[in-house]
């Protein structure tokens, strides 16, 4: 089921292949050096393989627009992580999983989304995934603009530290990785 999600969201999102496991493997070296146990280490690994699995029910137009997006365009791609919690809640394999996947785009300070969650209100999984996403996101080519330099990225990571990003997950991604 796992793989036929990830090509399903292949398919549908080329950026998502790699974006995927590289959020993966950044949450899972995340989460390892914070000193969760194997167990958790997994649930983020698999976490990020799937943190976007919901973009599979956003029109691929909206998903593959080189333009900015409208507002309308944005709350559709706004979206994606209740869709996602929605696709993984009932699956058997993949529901230990979902409320990660739901919160991923939760911010530090209360102003992300789905559910406006805030500080320790946030799973600590969906904290490293934030962290991750946002990195990876900012250090890879878009079809809108092209990759930041990594330490350009360090710069906004430790600019955002406390708004958008748990401080505690920070200082692991910055002092106890290998990064720049």
């Amino acid at each position: 089921m796992i793989v036929s999600m990830i090509n399903m969201l292949e398919i549908h999102d080329s950026y998502t292949k790699n974006h995927s496991k590289n959020v993966a493997d950044l949450s899972a070296k995340i989460a390892e050096k914070m000193g969760l146990s194997k167990e958790r280490v997994d649930k983020a690994y698999w976490a990020g393989i799937i943190h976007d699995i919901g973009k599979t029910l956003i029109p691929y137009e909206i998903l593959n627009n080189k333009e900015k997006l409208t507002d309308e365009e944005y709350n559709i791609i706004k979206k994606h992580p209740v869709y996602g919690y929605e696709t993984l809640r009932d699956s058997k394999e993949l529901r230990n999983v979902a409320r990660y996947v739901k919160h991923h785009h939760e911010r530090w300070d209360g102003i992300g989304y789905p559910d406006g969650l805030k500080k320790e209100e946030i799973p600590l999984i969906s904290q490293i995934l934030t962290v991750a996403d946002t990195w990876d996101a900012m250090t890879s080519n878009r079809s809108y603009r092209k990759a930041l330099s990594k330490e350009i990225a360090v710069e906004e990571i430790k600019k955002n530290k406390g708004t958008q990003f748990s401080p505690r997950v920070v200082d692991v991604f910055l002092n106890k990785l290998d990064i720049v």
